[in-house]
């Protein structure tokens, strides 16, 4: 109990933001029995959590900590859960780093995305019940951490019969792909769409998603080492064709379609170079999404793409989307997904890691190792 104590104190953290520690179980702790705490415990609040906290903005390998946190109260309308698996998504490391436009207050929790097993509801809660699967929609900061306590409005239940790291991963980058699919242009089967950095997970959703709907993909790459292997697992997913950057420079764009008519849409998610390569495929009053910037380099249009193509450049935020009263429609979107992964046609590489290993899955999703799969925490 004193470790609680102590952990309660040093600034404790709820949910991604402070945790108000309450009077009454500090009297609970100081004046009753320990057994007779115990049974206070279990009865109206939650386990104890285990949590990535970081007190400070910085680099995420430098500022975050694994920590005790203390029990949470669970009230009437909450739901806690006990969290199962939980991605790092680059969105995440922005976050901590400080660099993404929204983030929570320090001292937060880390992580935005996941899946976990109720594992108590207060006592006006009807539509959940201990075991039952649930994700946070929309996404809810905080989900690095064994324990979670919400109201029961955050919470979405989902088939026990999605693999776990899928049910993990689907409300940020394969939404991302599938907003973007249906927001902009109208497709339809036969249609073609052209994206660059393919390779992403949101690329690769893209792809899979636009062949589940009979939508070509024209798929533009970096110049590397081992790009014929990368076209290779593109194709598997469903890609229709792919190119590098190099291939793209040096030919006249519309001998690359062959059979395929000229896109309608394309997304782009690194900018620079490679956002002018996507705009030279598209056709006549084409839409150019943009949802990334990888290369940190702006976009240059030329003014012949403005005047005589009439091509028009927008953008697109998940989190700005998901501000508007989209809590229905954003679940509807998830269980369409969802239903894709079980069914085995949305498929990307991820690598489940033991939360007692966080810190090494966290230097590979900041790329010390490489190029790496999607780390997706265990717990």
């Amino acid at each position: 109990m004193a470790s609680l104590v102590r952990s309660a104190s040093l600034r404790s953290l709820r949910n991604g933001g402070p945790l108000l520690f309450h009077t009454t179980l500090r009297k609970s702790l100081t004046s009753c029995p320990q057994t007779q705490t115990l049974r206070t415990f279990s009865a109206t609040m939650s386990p104890p959590s285990k949590a990535v906290v970081y007190d400070q903005q910085g680099p995420p390998d430098a500022v975050t900590r694994v920590v005790e946190l203390p029990p949470v109260q669970v009230k009437e309308n909450d739901v806690c859960v006990r969290m199962l698996a939980a991605p790092i998504n680059p969105s995440d490391i922005n976050r901590i780093e400080g660099v993404y436009p929204v983030r929570p207050e320090v001292p937060a929790v880390g992580g935005y995305e996941g899946v976990g097993e109720v594992y108590s509801v207060g006592s006006a809660v009807k539509d959940f019940s201990p075991g039952d699967w649930v994700i946070p929609s929309p996404p809810s900061s905080g989900t690095w951490q064994t324990y979670i306590v919400k109201d029961q409005s955050v919470w979405h239940k989902i088939s026990k019969e999605t693999p776990l790291e899928y049910a993990a991963t689907t409300t940020v980058n394969p939404l991302t792909a599938l907003r973007m699919l249906e927001d902009f242009v109208p497709l339809n089967s036969g249609d073609t769409i052209v994206q660059n950095g393919a390779t992403s997970i949101v690329g690769q959703c893209v792809i899979q998603i636009a062949r589940d709907r009979g939508i070509h993909s024209i798929n533009v790459i970096r110049d590397r080492p081992g790009s014929d292997e990368v076209k290779e697992k593109l194709a598997k997913l469903g890609a229709d064709e792919v190119f590098t950057e190099s291939q793209v420079r040096v030919k006249n764009v519309k001998d690359l379609l062959a059979n395929i008519p000229e896109p309608a849409l394309g997304l782009n998610c690194v900018g620079g170079n490679a956002a002018s390569l996507v705009l030279k495929f598209l056709r006549q009053g084409g839409t150019m999404v943009t949802y990334g910037g990888m290369s940190k380099k702006p976009i240059t249009v030329s003014t012949t793409s403005f005047i005589f193509k009439d091509l028009s450049l927008r953008g697109f935020w998940l989190q700005r989307w998901l501000r508007t009263d989209k809590v229905h429609e954003c679940r509807k979107m998830v269980e369409y997904l969802l239903d894709l992964a079980r069914q085995g046609k949305l498929r990307y590489e991820m690598e489940l890691v033991p939360f007692d290993n966080f810190h090494a899955a966290l230097d590979k999703a900041l790329g010390k190792l490489g190029s790496q799969p999607k780390q997706v925490i265990k717990f």
